[in-house]
């Protein structure tokens, strides 16, 4: 299946669906048609079992700077945030989320307001050390919105997650390595390489079992330690019903590398 997009560049090679937010010249911001190509785009990434990885990322010098600003409502008229976050934003994020798949947020450059949630909704943050992260909502008067109050707590702490979201500073890379903002770093010239190598890594694993973690470690920041010890039970004897714990065990006993199919 082959899918036009107008605000996005997607591509499938070996398993890996690149998603390339493409509005270069006003640093990939979010205008409508962005938004709903990105919920379009996660959907068939959701459906399709030849992709088993998701990268997430930017066209130029950016990854995502936000909402356009200058983007007008359709109609005219003053827009209305909550239809934004309501219609817009918030089912990209929760269709991030909800994929069964690893999805990895590659930081080319600035991530800013809604753009810096859109990476903070991934599974994984690979970012350029040239790159930068700004929290933004607060320089117009806004609160965090798509999920940033969520994982600014979580991967923050309470103390520097408010900090975060109300002094509007710049974090460089080496700061968001430290506080566990991102999962590594590279050097420019390094990083889409290094990016490519992570995702087809993952492209070539075990994607059911990744599907599962990733729900079981969701659903583990707030459940209790019985409800997760039940549900490993569940997700274990599902994942060890799979082809590829068969195609694991038989590998590792024959002392090859394994051949997953992602089933």
């Amino acid at each position: 299946m082959t899918t036009s997009y107008t605000t996005l560049l997607t591509t499938l090679d070996n398993g890996v669906f690149t998603i390339t937010m493409n509005r270069p010249d006003v640093f990939n911001a979010c205008n409508e048609e962005l938004t709903l190509e990105l919920q379009a785009a996660f959907k068939h990434a959701t459906e399709d079992n030849e992709i088993r990885c998701v990268v997430l990322t930017g066209a130029g010098r950016a990854f995502c700077s936000g909402q356009d600003l200058k983007d007008a409502p359709t109609g005219g008229g003053k827009r209305s945030l909550q239809d934004s976050l309501e219609r817009r934003y918030n089912p990209i994020i929760r269709l991030i989320r909800e994929l069964p798949k690893p999805v990895i947020a590659g930081i080319n450059g600035v991530a800013a307001g809604a753009g810096l949630s859109l990476a903070l909704a991934c599974d994984m943050r690979i970012m350029s050390a040239s790159a930068r992260l700004v929290e933004a909502f607060i320089g117009i008067a806004l609160v965090p919105d798509s999920g940033a109050t969520y994982f600014y707590a979580r991967m923050l702490g309470y103390a520097k997650a408010f900090e975060f979201a109300t002094l509007n500073k710049p974090i460089g890379s080496d700061e968001a390595l430290n506080l566990g903002l991102v999962n590594h770093v590279f050097h420019p010239q390094a990083f889409h390489d290094s990016l490519k190598a992570i995702a087809l890594g993952y492209a070539q694993g075990p994607t059911q079992s990744y599907g599962f973690v990733k729900k079981m470690l969701q659903h583990g920041m707030t459940a209790t330690l019985d409800e997760m010890l039940a549900m490993e039970v569940i997700y274990q004897q599902r994942a060890g019903d799979s082809a590829d714990y068969s195609e694991g065990v038989s590998a590792f006993i024959e002392k090859r590398s394994p051949k997953f199919t992602g089933m």
